[in-house]
């Protein structure tokens, strides 16, 4: 079991993406890989247009709880071979990638149902936290 665990200042760059893709490769005990990309999202709140969103993090307990996630992932999908997991701090404006989640598996069916397994417990235990920005310089913080 190989996984990386990487917080980003600012957004996901598209080269990091095609890297980590990139890397994978050689490795042909995989099968299938499974990708999510969160982009920030220019949601209308009442009158307000969002701009970006700050993202902050709690980051000793980042490793910690990433890790909890990845071992409870490769104990229910036994042929799991590597994850990934790329999370933005600070300010990522509309249209940019926030989080990047690689999930590498011998069968696809293992990808496509932990990478959404993985999502989720991500955006329920992963102690970052959102302030979205708005165009008019105003700012509410959000709830995951």
């Amino acid at each position: 079991m190989k996984t990386t665990t990487h917080l980003i200042d600012g957004p996901i760059p598209s080269r990091l993406i095609s890297s980590e893709i990139e890397k994978h490769t050689s490795k042909t005990n995989i099968g299938a890989h499974a990708i999510f990309l969160g982009q920030v999202r220019a949601d209308l709140i009442g009158e307000n247009k969002v701009s970006g969103i700050e993202y902050s993090a709690y980051e000793e307990m980042i490793a910690i709880t990433v890790q909890e996630i990845k071992d409870s992932l490769f104990a229910k999908y036994d042929d799991l071979i590597c994850m990934h997991i790329f999370h933005s701090t600070g300010m990522v404006k509309v249209g940019e990638n926030s989080l990047f989640v690689l999930v590498s598996s011998r069968h696809r069916k293992h990808a496509f149902r932990a990478i959404e397994d993985c999502v989720e417990q991500i955006k329920e235990k992963l102690p970052v936290w959102k302030k979205e920005i708005f165009q008019d310089g105003s700012h509410k913080w959000q709830n995951k």
